[in-house]
């Protein structure tokens, strides 16, 4: 494996510019959503019920600055849109979507197993019988 250049964390590295940062959780499942076409922030936020108003307000800005979705408030359909752009990394993100639906079982049995070796470690054990 070769050594990664210093330039690799640098702030303007290609990977410091993902498109979808990972710590917006949100952020794909928006454009999934968008893909079927506009919605307002209403129907978004009925269909994300774990995200507060906030959260999703935070993750549409940020999909706007990145040129990923549009808010259209002047048509008969005002709601969030997904970009050309937005499209273009749509079809990324659903062969993503379709690879996570082909492993979920081998995804969830290894998170299983790792739960029952952190459950089953002497740590965790000592500290179960000292609570």
């Amino acid at each position: 494996m070769s050594r990664l250049s210093p330039e690799t964390f640098d702030e303007l590295c290609p990977s410091s510019m993902l498109p979808i940062r990972m710590q917006n959780k949100w952020a794909p499942l928006i454009m999934r959503l968008l893909g079927e076409g506009a919605q307002p922030f209403s129907e978004l936020r009925r269909a994300l019920p774990r995200t507060s108003p906030k959260e999703l307000t935070r993750a549409l800005r940020s999909l706007d600055r990145d040129g990923f979705v549009t808010r259209d408030a002047d048509s008969d359909s005002a709601g969030y849109r997904l970009t050309p752009l937005g499209q273009s990394l749509l079809a990324v993100l659903l062969n993503v979507y379709a690879w996570t639906a082909a492993h979920w079982d081998e995804i969830v049995d290894a998170r299983e197993r790792a739960d029952r070796s952190e459950n089953d470690s002497p740590v965790n054990n000592v500290l179960a019988r000292n609570t």
